[in-house]
């Protein structure tokens, strides 16, 4: 199933998307908090404009060098356990919408990754009783300004401005982490074309691993890392995140005014 938050001019809203991706059917209400019920509602999605799927109401959190060669092509060690990071909402945002480059981030990379929305509270979970919390999956771009990343020694910055973690298209329910072909594109060509099976650490043991360090709420994101093929990225370019069982997450960068 796939649902998506969109909007036709009006209050955003929520939908569940066709399997050919054409059309879309409201549904009531939030369905993190509720049964998903049709209103009758239905719109071409050509009509609409889809928004970030999920503004969680907590965190978001990134986990960093979950890919070996990713580590390896900054010069960078394998962890020995999972390198978690904090995102601000704030953050986030939708297909489409830019991602806007302060005059701050003078070197900006994309980093395309298979994010995990949470459905459920819990805490101090093992990876057996992960898929009991798991909501959906959905694209994410982890954008990073290196330059900060590398002068301030910790990742608030670099990776949790306004705009830096674009998120969707729509929320797959259905869907094998495991299995996952995650391909990134810049103006069109490939960069990025990994594999959620050459995860160091599987999303099971990621989502009990964050569990706990953090209470997970309902709409928490955790961004599970990005496989090799990151590069830098300028205003006037657009980057596309597919992954294949789930569908693109496309979005132009444009400088700050």
């Amino acid at each position: 199933m796939r649902i998506a938050r969109y909007t036709t001019g009006d209050e955003p809203v929520y939908g569940l998307v066709d399997g050919a991706g054409e059309k879309i059917a409201e549904v009531s209400g939030d369905p993190l908090y509720q049964r998903i019920e049709l209103t009758g509602n239905t719109a071409r999605m050509d009509e609409v404009r889809l928004l970030a799927p999920v503004i969680p109401r907590s965190k978001v959190i990134g986990i960093g060098r979950n890919y070996a060669d990713h580590a390896a092509e900054l010069g960078n060690e394998v962890p020995e356990s999972p390198l978690m990071f904090l995102i601000p909402n704030t953050a986030v945002i939708g297909p489409n919408d830019p991602v806007v480059i302060p005059a701050v981030a003078t070197e900006v990379s994309y980093e395309g990754e298979l994010a995990v929305v949470i459905g459920r509270m819990c805490k101090d979970i093992e990876p057996e009783e992960a898929k009991k919390v798991i909501f959906g999956y959905t694209c994410a771009n982890d954008v990073t300004a290196r330059n900060l990343q590398k002068s301030d020694g910790q990742w608030a910055r670099a990776k949790g401005m306004d705009g830096f973690c674009p998120l969707g298209p729509w929320i797959e329910t259905d869907l094998d982490p495991s299995s996952c072909r995650i391909t990134t594109r810049l103006d069109g060509e490939v960069v990025q074309d990994g594999h959620t099976s050459d995860m160091i650490t599987g999303v099971a043991e990621l989502i009990s691993f964050v569990s706990k360090a953090f209470t997970l709420l309902p709409g928490d994101v955790i961004l599970t890392g990005t496989p090799a093929g990151v590069g830098p990225v300028t205003a006037g370019q657009r980057v596309e995140v597919e992954i294949d069982a789930i569908g693109t997450l496309a979005n132009p960068f444009t400088a700050a005014d």
